[in-house]
């Protein structure tokens, strides 16, 4: 069994900021049970060791030690596992150049992967401090935004938030998409915020989630942005939370409401959530299913009259379709969602948060305001 010499000029990088706005290609050698916990939005995963080899020698070093462990390590990693992961990082650098490496502190998986390409001729930088110095640091700008965002506290670094607001189906995503200076927390969290919100595939970790704001956030900034615009979510998008601290100074910004009229926003969730949601499922049954579930969710809410005639809509809709294949019934339904259930929903809690508007338009108006 050969015990890995290190050089001592493996070379290492913490400019975590570069990192960030290069979007640089990163291999993480951590074992894919850490990497599905969370890990960094231009990441691979390409392990060291595999679960299973992990846990032996974690269970290994917790009953006997540092170096019993390191030997383990390597007798479990083989020659032909070695010629295998290297294999694999060396296919990952020929695409990616400038790829960089990490583990989890930047210690021993790192610098082996590190010093074993380095012996087949292969440079590769390693992140100091592993994944955890850079989460750390992500963690930092989050932090330092929500101390940006306090209007209380006036500085040359100070950051304006506008949310954007409106009834359902009004449009507030398109603006989102159509200003540079805007945070879409809908699209990091993978998820439309409302029970009918989700996608086919899953939202990402809350770790992963915070990762990929605070990228955002450092991207925005060094752009000189000193206004952030966001539509208005609730603390929770599906099953991910925005950090209290920064949700409550965000919630502090200027009001802007999209108002836009009954029509438009039927046409805009007819397109959103039949049209362009069911090109997502593999066929229609799938997404019939998810709807029903979604509709189900909130029929204590809904009350039973109103539940039933949604659900009987629904399936009308859902059978015109199948015979024509012509989507237009689903208006029905989703009018009435819109008109009985979201729109009081929603006077209720502008009324509830004495919630004023400094500006109010319909789509061309507020996108105007925002160019002004």
């Amino acid at each position: 069994m050969q015990i890995t010499e290190f050089d001592d000029d493996l070379p290492q990088i913490q400019d975590f900021k570069s990192i960030v706005l290069d979007r640089t290609p990163l291999i993480d050698v951590r074992a894919p049970i850490e990497f599905q916990q969370g890990a960094f939005e231009t990441a691979t995963n390409l392990p060291l060791m595999n679960d299973e080899e992990r846990q032996q020698v974690g269970l290994c070093y917790k009953q006997q030690g540092h170096d019993h462990a390191v030997s383990l390590g390597h007798q479990l990693l083989t020659p032909a596992l070695r010629e295998q992961r290297i294999g694999a990082w060396q296919d990952f650098i020929d695409a990616n150049p400038n790829a960089l490496l990490y583990c989890f502190r930047g210690g021993m998986r790192s610098k082996i992967s590190q010093q074993w390409l380095k012996d087949q001729g292969i440079a590769i930088t390693r992140i100091k401090g592993g994944y955890k110095a850079f989460r750390r640091y992500l963690l930092n700008q989050l932090e330092n935004l929500t101390e940006q965002l306090n209007p209380e506290v006036q500085t040359d670094s100070s950051i304006l938030s506008s949310i954007i607001s409106g009834r359902t189906g009004s449009g507030k995503t398109l603006v989102i998409s159509q200003l540079n200076h805007a945070i879409d927390l809908e699209g990091l969290a993978h998820h439309r915020g409302s029970t009918f919100g989700g996608y086919p595939t899953p939202q990402p970790t809350q770790i992963n989630f915070e990762n990929r704001l605070a990228m955002a956030v450092i991207r925005q900034l060094e752009q000189g942005v000193k206004h952030l615009v966001i539509e208005d979510e609730s603390a929770n998008i599906g099953s991910i939370n925005i950090p209290m601290p920064l949700y409550r100074a965000l919630k502090k910004g200027r009001y802007i409401e999209l108002d836009t009229p009954l029509e438009k926003r039927l046409q805009i969730t007819h397109q959103e959530y039949v049209i362009a949601t069911q090109a997502l499922y593999p066929n229609i049954a799938k997404w019939q299913a998810f709807m029903q579930a979604a509709i189900f969710r909130i029929r204590k809410r809904l009350g039973g009259e109103r539940y039933q005639r949604v659900m009987t809509q629904f399936q009308q809709a859902c059978d015109h379709q199948q015979r024509t294949h012509e989507t237009s019934m689903h208006l029905a339904w989703i009018q009435t969602l819109l008109v009985e259930y979201y729109d009081p929903m929603y006077d209720y809690q502008q009324q509830k948060n004495n919630q004023n508007s400094q500006f109010k338009g319909n789509l061309s108006e507020v996108l105007a305001f925002f160019q002004d």
